[in-house]
């Protein structure tokens, strides 16, 4: 059985079931979900997009175990997020989650293999030695790897980013705007690593963009309107999704 058919029989990474999550009371309320109900493919790469306000961070928030549900549940693969303590929350994110925010979040001590390696120092882990030099081929990082943050650009502390989301071998990696901070040229960069990482290691990504070309590298897009899901788009293109967008917006 190919990698491919492996990941069609696989049950979601995650799903949300009627998911809901208020702010404020009375007539300061804002919906900012209203009864999401969504799954995401094992071995996929999916891209959240919607208007400002629609709704797509407060999704990835609770999805990751990061904010809690007002109602509804989150499941990580066989796990449900709804209910747990916050101690188990932490747990589960450290290794179950890889997160790839749009500030880079590296210690600027830390050479790059340093950063790389501290979440599973952190976890009491060991790197499998073969995993991490497949993450740094897939990412581009072999000559890189003695220096700190300051002495890379930007593009390239990304990616140093994603490799550290990439070798715990977590069960899903959320993205919330990787390229926000990039020129053009890096944020490509960035995004075929995401994509290689999908195709060739079976990596579950999850991605908040505003960005069409972004998204254009996911298998499938969702789009958000005032807290709900609208529509979703598979194997998108940069028109499909400017399209989808403008359609939302109007």
């Amino acid at each position: 059985m190919t990698l491919t058919e492996t990941r069609r029989q696989a049950p979601p990474a995650v799903v949300a079931r009627a998911l809901t999550k208020v702010y404020g009371q009375g007539d300061a309320q804002v919906h900012a979900l209203s009864g999401v109900d969504v799954s995401f493919a094992t071995g996929a790469f999916t891209a959240i997009m919607g208007p400002s306000g629609s709704g797509k961070s407060t999704l990835m928030h609770c999805l990751a175990g990061l904010d809690s549900a007002t109602s509804g549940t989150v499941h990580i693969g066989d796990v449900e997020l709804t209910g747990l303590s916050d101690k188990q929350l932490t747990l589960l994110r450290r290794e179950r989650i890889g997160f790839i925010f749009q500030a880079f979040n590296l210690l600027p001590t830390l050479t790059a293999e340093q950063n790389i390696r501290l979440p599973l120092e952190i976890a009491g882990r060991l790197a499998d030695q073969q995993l991490f030099d497949r993450v740094i081929a897939t990412v581009g990082l072999k000559d890189r790897l003695k220096h700190k943050p300051s002495e890379l650009s930007g593009g390239q502390q990304q990616r140093v980013a994603v490799a550290r989301a990439l070798i715990s071998k977590p069960q899903v990696i959320f993205a919330d705007e990787p390229t926000g901070n990039l020129d053009s040229r890096s944020g490509a960069e960035v995004l075929s690593f995401l994509r290689t990482s999908v195709r060739e290691l079976g990596q579950t990504i999850v991605m908040v963009t505003h960005d069409p070309v972004a998204a254009s590298y996911a298998d499938r897009v969702v789009f958000l309107r005032d807290g709900a899901l609208i529509s979703e788009l598979a194997q998108p293109s940069p028109q499909t999704v400017l399209d989808t967008l403008m359609k939302l917006e109007g």
